[in-house]
């Protein structure tokens, strides 16, 4: 018989949900039998989080906001507007970036997988690739949208864009109010990930870019 009237405060303490506690566990048997290198997995996880991540991106955004001759350049052939910029890569070959307008708000989804442009975005968020997501965006993106906290105005146009193994896209959000003089180094603070989905909008100079929500199924 075993002693139960012992403390378990240590079960209430482990800050991992169930599958970070099970991807844990695999990383330290697979470390434990000299298959993997712990230092060599956060240098791959913090490349594409940090430096192949959604900063590239918004060093786009913020060159087609404050470059003219970019942003055109971004219309007639992102891939190749992108690749001048030195982003190039893994499931970013075939690119096509979307303009927000007053009049239109775009939005990113895959319906058949979880197609998405690693080279600009860096990892996909989990909800991106739900079920949850991936249908409903496409049946009622407005109250997808609403979910992430932005409702916008019945009178603008939200478009759906479906991404395929073949071509992705990147949202370019509106340039916000009050941005007028500030260099691309700036600008692109003012650029999240979700904006660029569009799930948000971008954020405004006196307001950093907004993080990222999940979405109920």
């Amino acid at each position: 018989m075993h002693d139960h009237d012992h403390s378990h405060d240590h079960h209430h303490d482990n800050h991992y949900s169930d599958m970070q506690a099970r991807v844990k566990a695999l990383e330290t048997l697979l470390t434990e039998k000299g298959l993997i290198d712990p230092a060599a997995i956060d240098a791959i996880v913090e490349t594409y989080e940090t430096k192949v991540g959604p900063r590239n991106g918004a060093r786009v955004v913020a060159k087609a906001w404050s470059d003219p001759d970019f942003a055109e350049w971004l219309k007639r052939d992102a891939t190749a507007a992108i690749a001048s910029l030195g982003f190039t890569g893994r499931q970013g070959e075939h690119m096509r970036a979307v303009f927000n307008t007053p009049d239109t708000h775009n939005l990113v989804v895959c319906t058949l997988c979880s197609c998405y442009p690693w080279s600009v975005l860096g990892l996909p968020p989990v909800w991106y690739k739900a079920p949850a997501y991936r249908s409903r965006a496409v049946i009622d993106p407005r109250g997808v949208l609403a979910e992430f906290g932005l409702t916008l105005p019945e009178s603008k146009k939200v478009r759906v864009w479906d991404s395929t193994a073949e071509l992705r896209y990147l949202v370019i959000p509106e340039r916000p109010e009050g941005s007028e003089g500030m260099d691309e180094e700036a600008l692109a603070d003012l650029v999240s990930r979700d904006a660029m989905i569009g799930t948000a909008i971008a954020g405004s100079p006196k307001i950093p870019a907004a993080g990222s929500q999940e979405v109920s199924a």
